[in-house]
């Protein structure tokens, strides 16, 4: 054997025995027994500057073979040594260089080992994956059969669960037109001077030039757990709100919007007092600056929120008879077109999706007329149909006449996507919805500037009579989804699919088939009267089609912004102060003037005048003359906030010579 390989192999047994000695013996007698322990590798190297390398159990594979090489290694160099002895050169140059390849293969085979040890370790890695996402599917699972006991739906998962990267508009921008160009967008429209560090929300993104909401007074309580998992709660107002609250009230009854901009300059975060002025900048077609505001108060309803109330699980419900809850569902659903105006019918959607789970049973602000028109624009298709499917049989969605015609067109651009061209489900629920509304197809078709042909303006199915037989709320609901659904049937595809099924319909119509006397009833049954929710959904909507069709006495009367069509069993936690009242005064004379001032109130009482007691004729020409004057006193002082000292006392002189005369 060569000097070499026997300081190699007496190096290493000292090495072995040093770190023999400084081990544990577990077992006594372990050696006599023939047991080896287990000896940490010892590492050199640059990229390894620990004294002990960590055991790689693929590495403990190829102890074997590493034994058989040091075997056949020692074979050689004592051939060697022998050639040595003999001076044979060219032997110790030919063992050179089988040690060369003897080192290449060796390394070759550390490198598979490590090859495979690598693949191994991705493999574990994939497994402990697929691992979680199991549990994850499990729990996810066992979590919609809650929500399935709980509110009679089946896979509530994709109807009322609520994802919060689709709460994000930008997110849909970033995916339309790419991140470069919103985060330009964004960085133009921050203020360079201002940087205030904002909490986090899910529902808007706070600005920076937004003042620290700190303290509002508006929180949220958990009022109760009900038995099958839904979680009851309500906003409150403190006093100090209740104060504010009531200043509001007074603001919007003077009809100065500069008074409702002095309430927010001062609390900043008053929710009512942000939905009345993004009214006002709406009107003004400031849209930048109402939606602003509408963000703003969304973020300030965020704020309060209680640490259960959860935007995704859709088990949180609010009460829209209570007061104080009504301004979150406002502003959500004022939020919604506000986004979709924008063109991010996803995030519109996924707003729907949360406003309809805070009250799905009443379902307040009229959601289900125009969740499927955002399912349309977002194309999601397998949405829409999942949810008539599942919806059908305990709300009756086919009596809707947006969901009677968005559903088939939602199942024919789904087909047409999938170059699928089985549409004869589609061409049956179109058919049928033609049959139960024939009072939709001549308004579509003037909304999409389509002149249909005489064969179907002719027939009495769907001509002038289909409209006068109508009643006010079906006209309701029609005018509604043909004002905001109509773009969705301008494609030619579409409009194509459309006339081949109307032809199938007047086939079906002269054939007498039963279902078209049977709709027949039923519209004349049904339709009667408009709910308060669909009224509250169409005022707010403004969509011209459905505001003409309201009654007159509805469309004439004062609507309030912040609270439109109240309940009838609206919830207050706090009533409102009644302002003093002082005796009403019959004077016609002294109520036209008082009538221009500006900030008259007709349902103010007149104020009372001392010594206005008695029924002679001379105090009623004095109570006369004193509230006339008090009216002109007013009026000057409105004109001229500052008088002179001089007018002033010539009023009154003139003021005591008029009592003087009359008396």
């Amino acid at each position: 054997m060569s000097s070499r390989a026997l300081r190699k192999l007496h190096g290493k047994q000292d090495i072995d025995n040093d770190i023999s000695s400084s081990l544990p013996q577990d077992r006594e007698g372990s050696e006599e027994e023939g047991e080896e322990l287990v000896i940490p590798k010892l590492t050199k190297g640059k990229k390894n500057k620990r004294a002990f390398a960590p055991v790689n159990p693929f590495e403990l594979l190829d102890d074997e073979e590493n034994e058989t090489e040091n075997q056949v290694n020692n074979e050689t160099n004592e051939q060697v040594d022998e050639q040595n002895s003999t001076g044979n050169c060219n032997s110790t140059n030919n063992n050179n260089q089988a040690t060369k390849k003897k080192k290449k293969k060796k390394k070759k085979k550390q490198k598979d080992g490590e090859k495979t040890a690598n693949t191994n370790q991705e493999e574990d890695i994939e497994a402990t994956i697929e691992e979680v996402n199991r549990i994850l599917e499990s729990s996810g699972a066992m979590a919609t059969d809650q929500l399935t006991k709980s509110t009679g739906f089946t896979d509530n998962k994709a109807l009322l669960l609520v994802e919060h990267k689709n709460l994000n508009p930008d997110n849909e921008m970033k995916r339309k037109f790419g991140s470069r160009v919103v985060q330009a967008e964004a960085s133009r429209r921050q203020p360079r001077n201002r940087r205030q560090r904002q909490r986090m929300s899910w529902l808007t993104t706070p600005r920076e030039n937004w003042p620290h909401p700190g303290r509002t007074g508006l929180s949220m309580t958990h009022l109760e757990t009900a038995n099958n998992g839904l979680q009851y709660f309500t906003y409150e107002h403190n006093h100090q709100y209740q104060q504010v609250q009531f200043q509001f009230y007074d603001a919007v009854e003077s009809l100065n919007p500069q008074n409702i901009a002095d309430i927010i300059r001062n609390h900043p975060f008053h929710v009512d007092g942000l939905i009345q002025l993004s009214e006002v900048f709406r009107m003004s077609e400031d849209m930048g600056t109402a939606t602003e505001l509408i963000e703003r108060a969304l973020y300030s309803c965020e704020m309060a929120f209680h640490s259960l109330f959860s935007l995704t699980t859709g088990t949180c419900r609010l009460d829209f008879r209570r007061n104080e809850n009504r301004a979150f569902y406002l502003a959500l659903f004022k939020h919604i077109v506000y986004v979709g105006q924008k063109g991010c019918y996803r995030t519109a959607l996924e707003f729907c999706k949360l406003l309809l789970s805070l009250d799905p049973d009443t379902d307040p602000m009229g959601v289900l007329l125009m969740i499927d028109f955002y399912a349309l624009r977002a194309d999601e298709y397998g949405f829409l149909i999942r949810m008539f499917e599942e919806w059908e049989d305990h709300r009756n969605l086919s009596q809707l006449p947006n969901f009677a015609f968005s559903v088939p067109l939602a199942i024919y651009l789904n087909l047409l996507s999938k170059d699928d061209t089985d549409f004869s489900r589609a061409d049956q629920m179109l058919q049928d919805a033609l049959i139960m509304f024939p009072g939709m197809l001549t308004p579509l078709l003037d909304k999409c500037g389509i002149n249909p042909d005489a064969q179907v303006t002719s027939h009495s199915f769907f001509g002038p009579n289909s409209q006068f037989n109508q009643t006010t709320a079906l006209k309701q609901l029609i005018g509604l989804y043909v004002g905001r659904c109509h773009a969705s049937w301008k494609q030619p595809e579409v409009m194509q699919w459309l006339e081949r099924n109307v032809k199938e319909v007047l086939q079906r119509v002269d054939s007498n088939d039963p279902l078209v006397t049977d709709c027949d009833k039923k519209r004349k049954v049904r339709y009667q009267g408009t709910p308060r929710n669909v009224l509250r959904h169409i005022l707010i909507s403004e969509i011209k089609d459905a505001i003409t069709a309201l009654p007159p006495d509805l469309a004439n009367t004062a609507v309030l912004s912040y609270d439109p069509v109240p309940p009838t069993d609206a919830i207050s936690s706090y009533q409102r102060p009644e302002r003093p009242r002082r005796a009403q005064q019959g004077n016609t004379l002294s109520l036209f003037l008082r009538s221009l001032l500006p900030n008259f109130n007709p349902d103010e009482p007149a104020p009372e005048v001392e010594g206005a007691q008695g029924g002679e004729q001379g105090n009623n020409l004095r109570q006369g003359v004193n509230a006339l004057l008090e009216a002109m006193r007013d009026l000057l002082q409105n004109i001229q906030p500052v008088p002179a000292p001089r007018e002033d006392d010539h009023e009154g002189e003139g003021g005591d010579r008029d009592e003087a005369e009359w008396d």
